[in-house]
């Protein structure tokens, strides 16, 4: 079968002659209908965040099922489902919470498939338990397989702050990429609050404005962050959620947060922030979600089967991976890339 395998710094190669999988036990066999681009993957690709071993790209993954292992009990051939993307042990408390992407063993093994492990960018996955699936029951995997991590990771990082998302409240989305774009849409159906996205070309905010952003402002501005505190008032935003992690968008994000706000940075950007006890408003709690849990993707799921919330899509060839990962690197991907096999 035809895979998109990396074999270590900068190397990522169109492979054709692996050997098929063969599901045993709780295993399951997946057809791939397609497998989301992630930014993640260049962390991984240009900077080696996951060292030592050769595997098979992708960690948003969907496709229907072609052959289980004898102890898979609930699933048949050719249902769809989703591949929940962080691997825990399983066994641990996080993971029996249903919360792998936090599991207690995490430092010991791979992340996932796509993570140090083999994924979906290829004709087939091999799924290493029936546990890590979660069916979609009507929507083509095509479409569904970035919800597994462009609309849970921002869908859990803001049900973290949903009680301080009220109606007379601001929320900031910086960066409306991959995530961001989807973050907008969710703020849109499940929060009260009043929406400002910013980002740094005129395409993506004319773009935030139609996912139902009711402010946008251009993060390049020098004075972006007064621009925002004119729109929230001496009170600012109750919480910033920030899809890039950059130094400049962290410290954008500590300038217009409000006191006992949630500054939430989900972006990979390699920023840094130097902790002062004036540095930020009283209460403010930062953090730094990793993914969700497998039952808010279910819940996920039900958003866009209600067709509440849609990820734009690009879709590609296995053939073309590296040419959209530098179309990536270029900023050139409006909402996700999708390779289908």
């Amino acid at each position: 079968m035809k895979a998109v395998r990396f074999f270590g710094h900068k190397d990522v190669r169109v492979v054709n002659d692996i050997e098929r999988p063969v599901p045993k036990g709780d295993e399951v066999l997946l057809k791939i209908g397609g497998a989301g681009v992630c930014h993640s993957d260049l962390h991984i690709i240009d900077e080696g965040t996951v060292m030592g071993t050769v595997f098979t790209l992708g960690h948003e993954n969907a496709g229907w099922i072609e052959e289980v292992g004898e102890n898979v009990e609930g699933y048949k051939k050719g249902d769809a489902v989703l591949v929940y993307g962080p691997w825990g042990c399983g066994h641990c408390k996080p993971c029996q919470q249903s919360k792998e992407n936090y599991c207690d063993h995490q430092s010991e093994q791979a992340y996932g498939g796509g993570l140090g492990l083999d994924g979906g960018m290829a004709d087939y996955m091999l799924v290493p338990s029936s546990r890590l699936l979660v069916p979609i029951f009507d929507l083509d995997p095509v479409i569904a397989a970035p919800l597994t991590d462009a609309a849970l990771t921002p869908y859990s990082a803001i049900k973290r702050s949903l009680p301080k998302l009220m109606a007379d409240e601001y929320v900031v989305v910086i960066g409306v990429g991959g995530l961001g774009h989807v973050a907008l849409q969710i703020l849109r159906e499940i929060s009260g609050a009043e929406i400002i996205a910013c980002d740094v070309t005129e395409d993506k905010l004319a773009f935030a404005k139609q996912l139902g952003a009711a402010y946008v402002i251009n993060s390049k501005d020098a004075d972006a962050a007064e621009q925002i505190q004119k729109i929230t008032g001496i009170k600012k935003a109750k919480v910033v959620l920030d899809f890039v992690g950059a130094t400049s968008t962290i410290d954008l994000g500590t300038k217009v947060v409000s006191l006992d706000g949630d500054l939430t940075i989900v972006g990979l950007g390699g920023g840094h922030y130097q902790y002062s006890m004036n540095g930020l408003p009283f209460g403010v709690s930062m953090t730094n979600p990793y993914w969700g849990s497998r039952t808010e993707l279910m819940e996920v799921v039900g958003l866009a089967r209600q067709k509440k919330i849609h990820i734009e899509i690009e879709k590609h060839k296995l053939d073309d991976a590296n040419e959209v990962y530098e179309r990536m690197r270029q900023g050139k991907i409006k909402g996700r890339a999708v390779l289908i096999p």
